[in-house]
């Protein structure tokens, strides 16, 4: 288990990227979404030891996650955003190379990991190819066999599906979700499929702050009975918009499909089943209306 108490960071100019986050992480996959600028990028770089907070703390068991830096990185698997390859090395070579920076200095155990691995991510046919000739998708698989050498106990993937083509995407969703139970994993995105379709824990980010925590199927349990959907024209939907707590609004039959979350249905609106993604878009509508409370008093 990972337990993150009020952790904050504020950039100088005055941005406040973590404000007093407190998380518990278990074992298996947990997703962390948010929009851009929601913290998720700092959040995962301050546990990943690539920068410190101002405040709080994080411990991985007994691990001291923000103070023993020399020790988390042993223990972790790491797989950020922008991940960089050198486009002239083959798989093979660049994988052992980051074996050695691991640790893994016997050479029949490095080669052991690194044949193992190429083969988990579905690279072994290509291992002698230059990294610069592989697809988007099979940089990231590349990126996943780097981040799992040493047997990690807490793996860090920030945006890994970002621009990958839906079948690459479901190859490498089906790579995380092999890594295992015993293994914290946590799965940075603002793709709320991505999040559904993985994860058994997750938590939303906003403005710093966690705004929703819990089991998918909890959250969105918490919203039935309160999600009210709408096809109107076009005209109808702003005016509606402007009336209504509207969560979500996007095209359905050349119409404007809304949906609301509200105690009560609002007139010509009919129940609907709530998603994950009308999770993810009522916690930040009420935390927009909080902000603006806030500031308007």
């Amino acid at each position: 288990m990972l337990q993150i108490r009020s952790l904050s960071k504020t950039y100088p100019g005055g941005v406040e990227a973590l404000r007093d986050v407190d998380l518990d992480i278990p074992a298996g996959m947990f997703g962390l979404l948010g929009p851009n600028g929601a913290g998720k990028s700092t959040l995962m770089r301050t546990l990943a030891t690539l920068q410190d907070a101002d405040a709080g703390s994080a411990r991985l068991g007994d691990l001291d996650v923000l103070g023993d830096k020399p020790r988390v990185r042993e223990i972790l698997g790491y797989l950020p955003q922008d991940f960089g390859v050198y486009p002239k090395i083959t798989a093979y070579a660049l994988l052992d190379h980051f074996a050695v920076l691991k640790g893994l200095v016997d050479a029949a155990a490095r080669r052991d990991a690194v044949e193992r691995l190429l083969q988990l991510v579905n690279l072994w046919p290509v291992r002698d190819r230059k990294l610069g000739t592989f697809s988007g998708g099979m940089r990231q698989r590349f990126g996943i066999a780097q981040a799992l050498l040493g047997e990690p106990r807490l793996v860090i993937v920030d945006e890994p599906t970002a621009g990958l083509d839906p079948q690459e995407r479901n190859r490498f969703l089906d790579l995380l979700s092999a890594i295992g139970e015993a293994v914290v994993v946590i799965l940075s995105t603002h793709i709320v499929e991505d999040v559904r379709d993985l994860c058994s824990r997750m938590a939303i980010l906003a403005g710093g702050r966690v705004l929703e925590q819990g089991a998918p199927h909890e959250l969105i349990d918490g919203l039935r009975g309160r999600t009210w959907r709408r096809v109107v024209d076009a005209d109808e939907a702003a005016r509606l918009a402007g009336e209504l707590p509207v969560i979500s609004d996007r095209l359905y039959a050349g119409r404007r499909a809304l949906h609301v979350v509200a105690e009560t249905a609002p007139e010509g609106f009919d129940a609907a089943d709530p998603s994950l993604e009308d999770v993810y878009f009522s916690a930040l509508l009420q935390a927009g209306a909080t902000e603006a409370q806030a500031d308007a008093a």
